[in-house]
């Protein structure tokens, strides 16, 4: 459960990180104007309050739709919670690698007569992600602890079936550290395969 609230949330997250980098980089003031909004409140608010408020607050939005006592899955609020904190992250990493890419490669392309999708598709977002991996990556093994957080709303991931396992056998110190070992297998595994991913992100480059 833990893993897969992660990478749901990971996919969605990047999502919505491409969308904000998007409209971050809009000629469009309004769009630039309510990522500002998006990314200055998700990442002034701590995860913790982020995902309480989403569960509760549409609970509450849903009970007054429906006219009776509807629950929000824990799930589902977990995941939208993570995703959305992902997101207000990754908008500003992946706003970094477009504004990394030299400006004169999409001004070159854009002179030889390519469409604007041809330019993002084979000059930009190759090299987007040699930039940007770094950063998402760390932002992965932030979302991998941070899935903790939503056993607050019930749901059974790692930390909630540790908790109360440890609660009934009265061996607190036993699963808290076999948590905290299946946590870092984890993060080492994820690394490991980050490592690997950048470095093929970054084949062909001379090394410094």
């Amino acid at each position: 459960m833990t893993l897969l609230v992660s990478a749901i949330s990971l996919v969605f997250g990047t999502l919505v990180g491409f969308l904000g980098a998007g409209a971050k980089l809009s000629r469009f003031r309004a769009l630039r104007l309510v990522a500002d909004i998006y990314t200055t409140v998700i990442r002034g608010i701590p995860e913790l309050i982020i995902i309480l408020l989403l569960y509760f607050g549409g609970t509450v939005t849903l009970t007054a739709l429906a006219g009776h006592y509807v629950e929000v899955n824990g799930f589902g609020a977990g995941v939208f919670a993570l995703s959305i904190v992902f997101g207000a992250y990754a908008t500003e990493i992946f706003r970094g690698a477009v504004l990394a890419i030299p400006r004169g490669q999409t001004e070159a392309a854009r002179a030889l007569g390519m469409r604007r999708a041809a330019v993002f598709w084979t000059i930009l977002l190759p090299q987007l992600w040699r930039f940007a991996l770094p950063g998402i990556g760390n932002l992965w093994l932030v979302l991998l602890k941070d899935s903790a957080l939503i056993s607050v709303v019930g749901l059974e991931e790692l930390l909630r079936k540790t908790a109360i396992t440890a609660g009934a056998t009265r061996q607190p110190f036993t699963f808290y550290f076999a948590a905290a070992m299946i946590y870092l297998l984890f993060t080492i595994v994820s690394s490991t395969v980050l490592h690997w991913a950048e470095r093929r992100a970054a084949r062909g480059l001379q090394s410094a």
